[in-house]
């Protein structure tokens, strides 16, 4: 008889069928941090990369089709950000959340510094697009109805809150308890105190043209030189249906129906062409007839024939999500060399940089691996630096590259830097010389004169529930630190 309840306990055990296998009542950090970083992977490279590529002028409306006209004519209404906006909140920061504090118990340093650099990238990204935010009072037990802090203040406490993770980690660094399961790094802490740096680095270049440029904080990193010299990207992708890249799956795919949308803007493609740069072949994908026609910013609806008579987007299911690419990381080493150490040294990094643009275009887009970068950073090519000894005008040499290093890469960064430093400058239709990096207005804009957007709405999901989130009137309002005379 014991032998038999013994059976039938195990039995009943094993055949439980109020228990669902696929949603475990209790995760680990390291589950956590997966989905955590597939949210923010989700965000960046799906909704804001087709945002992205249509600001920053890589991609345009496609004639015979409509569905991004709302974009390319700065005419956003305010349910665009609703995804995005819940996605960051309730997914990503909710489990970064979880992470951080699970980590902290166990005196696990090395897992909490992920989630805090992770963490501090989601909240500038979000602040970047929207200025203020839910912050101090966001995620807090109680408060359905978090105010908004100023932006200004969210950069100060999070370049605190990183700081503080790195120095725990330094004084007694532990093992990350995560390993394969943070399917950036997979567990290389190396490589995430470089990306804690770079992205110190790049929130106080955002800072340059405020009274809140902090000279002394970047020269202490510089001379520390510790950044990343790698693609800190998303890759868990695989080619099945809604298991690939988020712009691919949602915007080029759209189940088998889609490409229909974006294809080339004169904008970037002539300035490839006019300085004979392969990468024009990485970043679009031929037309029918294998050529790469492309057309003004918003003339799609003066223009006859399909998307496929056009280049059209390169990203495919497998195409990683990058945070911050090599190239990024060079150029923001070589912009704040100009500003803040009298330019020595910016031209190195600036050539490292259009030589590690090159290399990821060639590992991830067909680029040719005989194309060499170097033909056209040394004497007498088209992107030769040299310093001209004006901090803006080399600003802006480094910039208009890292506006052509960034397409496919990471657009919706190319955009938030076209705000930050206006290159390229936005000119009359006309009076532009794509050759050197200009942009124009897009034939379709519900703007005046030359005005771009510089900001997003807040979402209508958060302005509806939220009495303390007031809803902005105009696209064109500042970011905290988008304080560059125009």
């Amino acid at each position: 008889m014991l032998l038999i309840v013994g059976v039938v306990a195990s039995c009943d055990k094993e055949l439980d069928i109020n228990t669902d296998p696929n949603f475990p009542t209790q995760i680990n950090r390291g589950l956590a941090l997966t989905a955590a970083e597939a949210s923010l992977a989700s965000v960046t490279g799906g909704d804001l990369t087709n945002l992205g590529g249509i600001y920053s002028q890589y991609y345009t409306q496609a004639p015979s089709a409509s569905q991004f006209e709302n974009i390319d004519s700065y005419n956003l209404n305010t349910a665009f950000a609703n995804t995005p906006w819940t996605e960051l909140y309730s997914g990503c920061l909710n489990d970064l959340k979880y992470v951080t504090a699970e980590s902290q118990a166990d005196g696990d340093t090395a897992t909490a510094l992920i989630a805090e650099v992770l963490r501090a990238y989601t909240y500038q990204l979000l602040v970047d697009l929207f200025d203020a935010v839910p912050y101090t009072e966001a995620l807090q037990e109680g408060i359905i109805t978090p105010r908004p802090t100023p932006g200004a203040e969210i950069y100060a406490d999070l370049l605190v809150r990183v700081n503080a993770a790195l120095a725990a980690y330094n004084a007694s660094p532990s093992e990350t308890s995560v390993g394969r399961q943070d399917v950036i790094f997979e567990g290389n802490m190396q490589r995430w105190v470089q990306f804690a740096n770079t992205l110190k680095l790049r929130m106080y270049l955002r800072m340059a043209y405020t009274p809140n440029a902090n000279p002394g904080a970047v020269t202490a990193l510089l001379a520390e030189n510790n950044f990343l010299s790698t693609d800190a990207a998303y890759k868990n992708f695989v080619e099945s249906a809604n298991k690939g890249n988020p712009f691919y799956e949602n915007i080029v795919s759209q189940n088998g129906l889609g490409d229909v949308n974006n294809i080339a803007s004169n904008t970037l493609h002539d300035f490839y062409t006019e300085n004979d740069d392969p990468r024009l072949t990485a970043v679009y994908k031929p037309s029918t007839t294998g050529t790469y026609p492309s057309i003004a910013q918003g003339t799609g609806n003066t223009v006859t024939g399909t998307a496929i008579a056009f280049a059209r987007v390169n990203i495919g299911p497998l195409t990683p999500v990058f945070l911050i690419s090599a190239a990024e990381s060079y150029f923001l080493q070589a912009e704040a060399l100009v500003r803040y150490a009298g330019g020595t040294g910016a031209k190195e990094k600036y050539d490292l940089g259009v030589a590690a643009s090159f290399n990821t275009y060639q590992t991830y887009f067909g680029l040719p691996q005989t194309v060499s970068a170097a033909s056209f950073t040394d004497a007498g090519g088209a992107y030769e630096y040299v310093p001209s000894g004006n901090v803006e005008a080399d600003v802006r040499k480094i910039i208009i590259q890292k506006w052509a290093g960034l397409a496919n890469i990471n657009n919706i960064e190319s955009w938030i830097e076209t705000t930050r430093t206006k290159y390229p400058e936005v000119v009359p239709t006309g009076s532009q010389d794509y050759s050197i990096g200009n942009r124009i207005p897009s034939l379709l804009s519900i703007l005046s004169g030359t005005q771009v957007p510089s900001i997003l709405f807040y979402p209508d999901s958060e302005t509806t529930r939220n009495p303390n989130i007031t809803q902005r009137n105009s696209l064109t309002d500042n970011v905290w630190w988008d304080q560059k005379p125009e």
